[in-house]
């Protein structure tokens, strides 16, 4: 690796260490800073990782501190906490949200020009909350939002007309939730719209591929139900927005930023096709939705925007 890169990762729990893990084997960091409240658990973790060293490339790993963080290019940002028995939705989100109140001050003190990559959930919340409470711009603060839903749709597309998921244009965007919209009338298969013909022996049958995206929209759930989390995946996403970010991709993924009048939405973050590269978003692209598809996108909106309003921030 000609240039040195490193990335810190704050909260060694499933998601944060699937993160680090997929780096550590994709040559894609050179030194990754693990930072927990259990020092014990990021010191168990690095070691564990670096047993491993012999067959990979040549990759630190080490547990550390926020002072550590100071030439982390980016930072990803995997801590939080679950509910407690009898603990509200929003008890759970404004308790968080003190946490990152605390994260986002060491952050901004030792790290200030680092991208943050939020992958916390509720992630278009949390990216939120991150954005208000954090001094850097807004542009370098980046929830992975519909990035694994983007995934699993072009997946189970491709299974379903049997090619290359890779070759599959088509995403989600909205919320990471239960509220996220498909584009189907943006959707194609090298070069054609799946919409307009049949493609590859099959036609646009809007109740079967209906059913496809209920698939993707509850995928997590389903995976939760037998392993009980998700991280694999999700770990995956994290890689990719990271190295897209230190190699100046200028890729376009769907991820949450902040809505700045984009479909008529306002001071909220959501998911939209984004240019990423090496200083964190660099553009957007608004794809013509149809009545549909932005009806759809401004309930998403009014979805987030109620737990938006009852944030302690």
């Amino acid at each position: 690796m000609l240039q040195k890169h490193t990335v810190g990762i704050i909260g060694c729990g499933n998601v944060g260490i699937a993160g680090a893990f997929t780096l550590f084997n994709r040559d894609v960091a050179s030194d990754i800073i693990l930072v927990d409240k259990d020092e014990r658990r990021a010191e168990g973790e690095a070691m564990d990782m670096m047993h491993a060293q012999a067959f990979s490339e040549p990759v630190t790993v080490r547990a550390g501190s926020y002072e550590d963080l100071k030439d982390a290019k980016v930072i990803v940002i995997a801590a939080g906490t679950g509910r407690k028995a009898g603990e509200s939705r929003l008890d759970l989100l404004n308790r968080n949200v003190s946490i990152f109140r605390e994260i986002v001050e060491h952050l901004d003190r030792h790290a200030p020009n680092a991208v943050l990559v939020i992958a916390t959930n509720p992630v278009d919340i949390i990216t939120y909350a991150i954005q208000k409470l954090s001094s850097r711009p807004d542009t370098n603060i980046i929830g992975t939002g519909t990035m694994l839903d983007t995934a699993r749709f072009r997946a189970m597309l491709g299974q379903y007309y049997n090619v290359d998921p890779r070759n599959v244009h088509a995403f989600i965007i909205g919320e990471h939730g239960d509220s996220e919209v498909p584009v189907w009338s943006k959707a194609s298969i090298g070069g054609l719209r799946l919409a307009d013909r049949e493609v590859l022996g099959k036609r646009f049958d809007r109740k079967v591929l209906d059913e496809i995206f209920e698939q993707v929209r509850y995928a997590g759930r389903e995976v939760i139900s037998r392993k009980g989390y998700t991280n694999t995946a999700i770990g995956v996403c994290i890689a990719q927005l990271v190295e897209t970010i230190f190699d100046d991709q200028h890729s376009v993924l769907t991820v949450a930023v902040h809505m700045n009048g984009e479909y008529g939405i306002d001071d909220l973050c959501m998911s939209i096709p984004c240019v990423v590269g090496h200083s964190g978003i660099e553009g957007r692209i608004l794809p013509n939705l149809n009545e549909e598809e932005t009806e759809a996108i401004k309930y998403s909106a009014s979805v987030l925007r109620e737990s938006v309003e009852s944030l302690d921030i």
